[in-house]
C-alpha cells in the first residue's frame, strides 16, 4: 500500500515525520515489545531526528525497547561531517536514553566487501541466522537522480537478491565516496517505509516515480514497495511541484 502526504514545508513535513515515527514506536512496542527502527541519511530526517529528541518527543518512545539500524553509510570515518551515524549521534542518539547495544552502525574501518558482510553479519546475529531481518520502520531519502539508501542508477546493487548488505561505488551526486547499503530485500521486509522528501530539486523523480515511466534502473526509489506493509511518501510543497501536471 502506497500513500502520499504533503506539507506545506520541509518543517511541517518534519513534525509530522517524528509524530508518525512515534506513532510507529508505540504500535510495535504494544505488538511485539520492541521497535525495530531503520534511520537514513540526509538533512530531512536529520530535522526530524532533532525534533524527537527534543524534551517535548523524546520521552514518548521507550528508548529502552527500540534497536536501531542504518540504511547505508559512506565509508568515512564517524567523525567525518558525511557520516550517516555521525549525523544521527548529534542530532539524536546522544539525547536519548537508548543503549548502546541497542545501536547497530555500519563499520566503516574496513573495505567495503569486508564492511558490508560484517553488517550482514550483525543483522544474521540479531534476528538469527533462520530469519530474513525485518523491521517495523525504515527512513528513506531520495536523491535528485532517483537514489534511496545508496542503491544508485545503473549500478550492481539493484540487482542483489541475496546479501542483506552490499559495498557500492559513489553515484553521480557528491559526495564521491564509497557507500554501504542495505539491499531491496531487507528495505522490503519493512512493515512500513516512510520517505522523507523536501525540495524543488526532487520534484522530477517524485513524479516519474509515484506517477509511472520510472524504472528501477532509472529510479531505484521506485523498487521500495514494502509488500507486506506500507509505503509512505512524505513530501514538502516543492517536491511536488510537478505532480499531476494539467496538460
Amino acid at each position: 500500500m502506497r500513500i502520499i502526504e504533503s506539507f506545506d514545508d520541509k518543517e511541517a513535513l518534519s513534525i509530522a515525520a517524528a509524530d508518525a515515527i512515534i506513532d510507529a514506536a508505540g504500535r510495535a512496542i504494544a505488538a511485539d515489545g520492541r521497535f525495530l527502527f531503520v534511520l537514513a541519511g540526509g538533512s530531512t530526517p536529520e530535522a526530524t531526528y532533532k525534533l524527537l529528541a527534543a524534551p517535548d518527543r523524546r520521552d514518548r518512545i521507550d528508548w529502552s525497547r527500540t534497536y536501531i539500524f542504518f540504511g547505508d553509510e559512506r565509508l568515512v570515518p564517524y567523525d567525518d561531517p558525511r557520516s550517516n551515524y555521525g549525523m544521527a549521534k548529534q542530532s539524536l542518539l546522544k539525547d536519548i536514553p537508548v543503549a548502546p547495544d541497542h545501536i547497530f552502525p555500519m563499520t566503516t574501518d574496513l573495505p567495503g566487501v569486508e564492511a558490508a558482510q560484517a553488517y550482514s553479519d550483525t543483522l544474521t546475529q540479531f534476528f538469527g541466522p533462520e530469519t530474513t531481518p525485518w523491521f517495523h520502520l525504515t527512513l528513506l531519502g531520495l536523491g535528485d537522480d532517483g537514489h534511496t539508501a545508496s542503491l544508485f542508477p545503473g549500478k550492481a546493487a539493484l540487482h542483489e537478491t541475496k546479501a542483506y548488505a552490499v559495498s557500492t561505488p559513489p553515484g553521480v551526486l557528491p559526495p564521491p565516496v564509497d557507500r554501504i547499503t542495505l539491499t531491496f530485500p531487507i528495505l522490503n521486509s519493512s512493515r512500513e517505509v516512510l520517505f522523507l522528501i523536501a525540495g524543488e530539486g526532487k520534484a522530477a523523480p517524485v513524479q516519474a516515480i509515484l506517477e509511472g515511466g520510472a524504472t528501477l534502473e532509472t529510479h531505484p526509489a521506485a523498487g521500495v514497495t514494502a509488500p507486506e506493509g506500507k509505503v509512505t511518501w512524505m513530501l514538502d510543497r516543492p517536491a511536488t511541484t510537478k505532480l499531476w501536471e494539467q496538460d
